[in-house]
């Protein structure tokens, strides 16, 4: 089998690409994945997966800020990873990642994702790490608001480790739909 990965900004993907990537992130998240979630894929760089049946893996990350101990920091924030069903558990969960983690770790200050229980072992293996403090969201109308339901799910890869303080909050930037 002839594996091939292509990485592209959302502008560079014509419709048919779009469409087959929506196709296969809506199969892998049986139906949990609606308009918003799609939209907060966009606007960003694509890693994707074609085999000899198609668009067999996908990724993307996409630009948002999160302030953590007083500074907003770059964040490149990972959305839409999906793998074809007769695909899955073959490693191109890990070829997605790998493009995408070459792109946060040079570009970004901080790398972020919201995990399912049945992802977050492919994040953790890869060097992710469980955010342990509270996570809150600057909302439009109610200021800083704590998210407890993304506590415990959001993990983290970060250039400034170091500097990250792991009881420490992160307020990540609004967006509709589901923040994280």
């Amino acid at each position: 089998m002839t594996l091939r990965v292509r990485t592209a900004h959302t502008a560079d993907l014509d419709p048919a690409e779009l469409d087959a990537v929506r196709a296969l992130v809506e199969a892998a998240f049986d139906g949990d994945f609606g308009d918003e979630d799609w939209d907060h894929g966009l606007g960003g760089l694509h890693a994707l997966v074609l085999d000899d049946s198609g668009l067999a893996a996908h990724g993307a990350v996409v630009m948002r800020r999160v302030r953590h101990r007083g500074r907003w920091l770059r964040t490149g924030y990972v959305e839409n990873v999906a793998v074809r069903a007769d695909a899955r558990r073959t490693g191109l969960g890990g070829r997605v990642m790998a493009e995408l983690e070459r792109v946060v770790d040079r570009a970004y200050d901080l790398g972020a994702l919201s995990a399912s229980d049945a992802g977050a072992r492919l994040y953790t293996a890869r060097g992710w790490h469980l955010w342990r403090g509270a996570v809150h969201a600057l909302s439009p109308d109610d200021g800083i608001v704590r998210l407890p339901e993304e506590e415990g799910s959001t993990y983290v890869r970060a250039a400034l480790a170091g500097s990250l303080d792991p009881a420490g909050e992160l307020v990540f930037d609004w967006r509709d739909g589901d923040v994280l």
